[in-house]
Formats: structure tokens, sequence, C-alpha cells
């Protein structure tokens, strides 16, 4: 087994074949170091949430109604399993379960989030919950709080713990790892570096955001950049007036996405969208700074809790994540050609990828499980629209979500701009 990109899909697949038949011989080839992408540089929300709705999965052909909830199922139960694995296998990741809040903080942000827990409710287990001011007050003190939504199913994790972790115990397993070795093209049996060419009866590509550096692949997948500030540990004191106790993860129910988390060392990580997609899908180390975004992510921070005006922010950085063209990820084997792959979280592949290995396992394993008739096993998203369309439409799109963010803090008014865009976002 070749597995191309050492990030969380290549080396969950990696463990989880590794374990279910030791004598696989399993190679995984990776560019940079393992958890150099995305896996090692995002919020650390090992969450249960998946890009497109309930509706969205179900409407996918061979699906309904029940296999998208199935779906959303699957997702609550890998935030467990991978509390579960990295307990067992000893990888100290700051893993801690307190659940995700999403803050309402305008009218037109309360309206969404009822709507929210309406649509949880008509499909979904329903446990995601509407909270009243005073019982945001008990998980976290923000400002200007009219309501929350509230779900148990997120951890807060250290991403880069994890993947580094993870990458120690798959070759424990006896897998190999092949850092600083890119591979250039992907074909049936083969993986191409520089270095040589690797054959294999199955070959995963796991490559996410850097997708479009294979050859035939710039279309397949966008990498949009995300970008994240910490400040440095906090006080009790300015604990004791943010709250976070219990280390929920957070957000607001803005159109532009933007997260956080209290870390395990008392430091506030926040992070959120804004920066450009760049011309051609191309990635540089450039552009994980962009000054412009740090600012607004830090005023952000101090707009949501009182008291940081004084508080330093020491670590900025940022990184690509995956977009496919219609936002659905998918995991897929073609048994006829040994190629595999699975991506296209659009940020949301934490918890996502560990589902996307166990179903990789079962895949190339033969293993007739409820994992492989999920609706997003053998999913295709059309590609990507050639250049300058892409890089117009990507552009305009991430634009009209600050300007749909603006125009309802202005006028108190659901946004007719993020209305029309909902459709081209997953939702």
């Amino acid at each position: 087994m070749a597995i191309v990109g050492a990030g969380y899909t290549g080396l969950w697949t990696a463990y989880y074949l590794a374990k279910a038949d030791p004598a696989l011989r399993i190679v995984v080839l990776e560019a940079r170091t393992a958890g150099f992408g995305a896996s090692g540089r995002n919020g650390g929300w090992c969450s249960a949430l998946f890009p497109v709705s309930s509706r969205r999965l179900a409407s996918l052909p061979g699906s309904n109604r029940d296999a998208a909830i199935e779906l959303h199922r699957a997702m609550q139960a890998t935030v467990n399993e991978i509390g579960l694995v990295t307990a067992a296998e000893g990888i100290d990741c700051d893993y801690h379960k307190g659940g995700t809040i999403v803050l309402a903080r305008t009218p037109t942000q309360l309206a969404r989030a009822r709507a929210e827990v309406a649509a949880a409710h008509d499909w979904g287990p329903g446990d995601l919950r509407l909270l009243t001011p005073a019982e945001v007050a008990a998980k976290v003190r923000a400002t200007k709080v009219l309501g929350a939504t509230f779900t148990p199913h997120c951890a807060a994790i250290h991403p880069g713990k994890l993947v580094r972790g993870l990458a120690a115990v798959v070759e424990r397993l006896g897998v190999t790892i092949h850092e600083n070795t890119p591979v250039t093209a992907i074909e049936p049996g083969r993986a191409i570096t520089p270095y040589g060419v690797l054959r294999a009866d199955v070959v995963v590509r796991a490559t996410e955001g850097f997708t479009p550096g294979l050859t035939g692949d710039v279309r397949t997948i966008a990498p949009v950049y995300s970008l994240m500030v910490a400040t440095e540990p906090l006080d009790d004191a300015t604990w004791d007036r943010i709250g976070l106790a219990d280390r929920p993860t957070f957000s607001d129910h803005r159109h532009l996405i933007i997260y956080g988390q209290r870390t395990a060392d008392g430091r506030l990580a926040f992070g959120g969208r804004g920066a450009p997609y760049h011309f051609g899908s191309r990635i540089k180390p450039s552009y994980d700074e962009a000054p412009r975004v740090f600012a607004a992510l830090r005023a952000t921070l101090r707009d949501l809790f009182e008291g940081l005006d004084g508080v330093t922010f020491t670590h900025a950085w940022g990184g690509a994540l995956g977009v496919p063209r219609d936002w659905c990820p998918s995991v897929a084997l073609d048994r006829g050609s040994g190629l595999a792959w699975a991506g296209g979280y659009v940020g949301d592949g934490v918890s996502t990828a560990n589902l996307a290995g166990r179903t990789l396992t079962d895949l190339i394993l033969g293993h007739d499980t409820g994992l492989v008739r999920l609706p997003w096993v053998g999913h295709r998203s059309r590609r990507w629209e050639p250049e300058p369309v892409r890089w117009f439409g990507i552009n305009a799109g991430l634009r009209a979500m600050t300007i749909a963010d603006t125009e309802e803090r202005l006028t108190g008014r659901d946004s007719r701009i993020a209305r029309l865009m909902a459709p081209l976002l997953g939702h």
C-alpha cells in the first residue's frame, strides 16, 4: 500500500490498515514532514461538523434521508473514536471533550441559530441545543450575547501533537514514512517521485490542499487559506472573566467563519477565513502570513471578550485547506485501477480524516461495513473552473461573506447576498 501525504488522512489510513492486517507493507510518502500541512496547523476542533448539510447529503446519487443521518451519527462517533485511540496509544494531544458553543450576537445570528437547531432536530439525533444568555454565561462570558447553540460533540486538541504522535505510532506498527519525498504524479499502481517510482497494489491520494501540485489535479481541489493567532498564556483573573473552564471550542453565527479554543497551556488560539485564494491554486510559505487578516483576527477576539486590550499575541500562522467544487468531501476506491482518495474537508478535517481512514481501510480490504455505505463514499465532485474564472469566483465568494456580515451588522436584517451565496457554500 502506498499512501501519498502524511497528514491526518494518510496517517489514519496507515494506522487502521496496519492494525487490521500487520502483514501489509505500507509506505507513506510526504513532501515535507509529517503534519506539515493543515493537519499540523489547524484550530484543533475535533468535531462532528461536516461541510455540507444533511439535506444536501440526502440529495446525492444513491443517498437518502436515513443515509444522511447515518453519516451524521458516524461523525459524532468519530469524535469519541479519536479520544479512545489517542488514550490507548499514548498520544498526548491535549484531548478534552468540552463541546462547541456558537454565539449569536445579533438578531440575524440568533435567527440562524434557531433555524440550525430546528434543522438538527429534523435531520439528526436532535442534540444541538439553543442556549439563553444566562446559559451561555455559564460556559463563556462573551460580549453582546443574545443566545448560542451548543453541541457536546467536539473535543479541543493540539493538532501538532496529534499528527506527530500518530506518525510515531504508525512507525511503531511497521509503517515506513519517507519524509522530504514529494510525489509529482499518481498513476495506477505507481507514485512518481524525483527519486524514483514507488509501485504498489493500491495508491491512496491523501494530499488535501496540496492536491493541485499533482499532475492532472490542478482543478480537483482549491487550496483556500485560513489564518490563526494565539495569545500568551493568560492569568487566572483573565480566565475568570472569560470562562471557557471546560474548554469548549467557540465561534459565532457570522458568515465568514471564525473559530477558537482555550488551549491546555492557557492561551486563546483563534482563527478565521479572510485570506485570498491565490491564482493558479498556488501555495507558498509567504501566503501563510497576511498582516491585514492577523490584525482583523486580533480585533475580533478583543471584540468577543472584554479585558484583552493588554494581552500580548505571541503567535500568528496560516495554511491551506482543501475545498472541492461542491464543498462535499469524498472517500473512494477505484478497484480496477487501485487508486484511492479521501479529502476535500473544507476545514472540518480533524475528525473527518479519521472516518476517512477507517472507511478506506474497509474499502481496500473488502470489508462490507456500514462505513462503506455512507453517502460520501464514491462521491465525485466536478472539477473547478479554469483560471481566471476560479480565482474570480472563489475570491468573490470570500468577499461576499465579509460584505454580508457588514450588511447585517449595519441593517440588522438578514443579508440578501448571503442567501444568494448559500447554495454555492454547501447549504
